[in-house]
């Protein structure tokens, strides 16, 4: 009789994502990339800095006013520690410069625009979350959260993101625009673009191999047909 072997024990291998989607009232999925506390604390400094370089440079122009002066410090001091943050969120696309130097951004949690209310929310329970004391509750929060939320997005239901770069298109080789020869489907108009636009990654044989193959089509010497793809291409493309 031969001996059972135990039931396997291994669990399925789980991939560690940290993408957040949501989807828009149309129906389209949106992948955001929260971000982490690290980043998040990089902003946050840079923003203090700021901060205090602002307050400072006011504390020294305000003492030349006397008492006069130490008031209006004060009510300086008040509106740059609660308004400064949710003025840039709200009219700066989410983004205060520390935020944007670390190319971050805070949206709702459908990823729309962060609004007044919410920016109010998340910056007014700051005071929480830095409870008992060095943002304590704040960063316990954020590790505890999938997303990595603090109290203050939590309670307003906002995210801090990482914002996407705008995709620059290749730029295509200087040719003259010309037609093809032959009526081109949408997966040779979209070949050819590939072709030019990717020339640079390419060496200059391995070009002049792959527009050789259609030298006869172009009705072109094999040497011509590099040149003459990066003027079809042109054409495909229109002006700019």
């Amino acid at each position: 009789m031969q001996p059972t072997q135990p039931a396997s024990t291994t669990l399925p291998a789980v991939l560690l994502d940290t993408r957040y989607q949501v989807e828009t009232p149309e129906g389209i999925d949106l992948a955001l990339h929260p971000a982490g506390l690290m980043v998040r604390a990089l902003a946050f400094a840079i923003d203090l800095l700021i901060r205090g370089a602002i307050l400072l440079l006011a504390a020294l122009v305000m003492a030349l006013l006397g008492q006069f002066g130490v008031g209006l410090a004060t009510i300086l001091f008040f509106l740059i520690n609660w308004w400064y943050p949710v003025l840039f969120e709200v009219l700066y696309q989410g983004r205060t410069p520390g935020k944007k130097f670390m190319g971050l951004r805070v949206v709702h949690d459908d990823g729309t625009p962060v609004g007044w209310g919410s920016s109010l929310t998340r910056n007014l329970l700051r005071f929480v979350d830095c409870l008992p004391a060095g943002y304590c509750l704040g960063a316990l929060s954020c590790l505890c959260s999938p997303a990595f939320k603090r109290l203050g997005d939590l309670a307003a239901g906002t995210l801090v993101v990482y914002r996407d770069e705008d995709n620059q298109r290749p730029a295509l080789p200087e040719a003259d625009a010309e037609r093809a020869p032959f009526t081109l489907s949408l997966a040779e108009q979209r070949a050819i673009l590939g072709f030019a636009e990717r020339q640079g990654g390419l060496s200059a044989a391995r070009r002049s191999e792959l527009a050789s193959i259609l030298a006869a089509p172009l009705e072109c010497l094999p040497e011509q047909a590099e040149a003459r793809l990066n003027s079809i291409a042109r054409g495909l493309l229109g002006s700019t």
